[in-house]
């Protein structure tokens, strides 16, 4: 008898949140003061994953490589986490702070 597993969308959120921190240049997530908006949000369509990432780049960051980044270590990420190709991977810059 052959069953099937799931990943529940919230531990999905924290692997990506995991790999998003691991990029140089996110200087980390964005928060956010507003109720249930979440700086990963992951959701599901038919099988389609697809995940949204808030982050806050470094000063010197270029924004379009950190993102390139960030979307290729979260789909690595993913894959080697929860066997998981993400049908697309969105990240948005929300702020630029000073390093850490």
């Amino acid at each position: 008898m052959a069953g099937q597993a799931s990943i529940s969308t919230e531990i999905l959120a924290r692997y990506a949140a995991d790999a998003a921190r691991e990029v140089d240049g996110v200087r980390g997530l964005a928060a956010s003061p507003l109720p249930r908006r979440h700086a990963v949000r992951v959701s599901g369509v038919d099988g389609a994953v697809r995940v949204e990432l808030h982050v806050v780049t470094e000063w010197r960051a270029s924004i379009p490589a950190v993102g390139r980044r960030v979307q290729e270590r979260v789909r690595e990420y993913l894959r080697n986490m929860a066997d998981l190709e993400p049908a697309a991977v969105e990240v948005v810059v929300d702020a630029v702070g000073p390093g850490a």
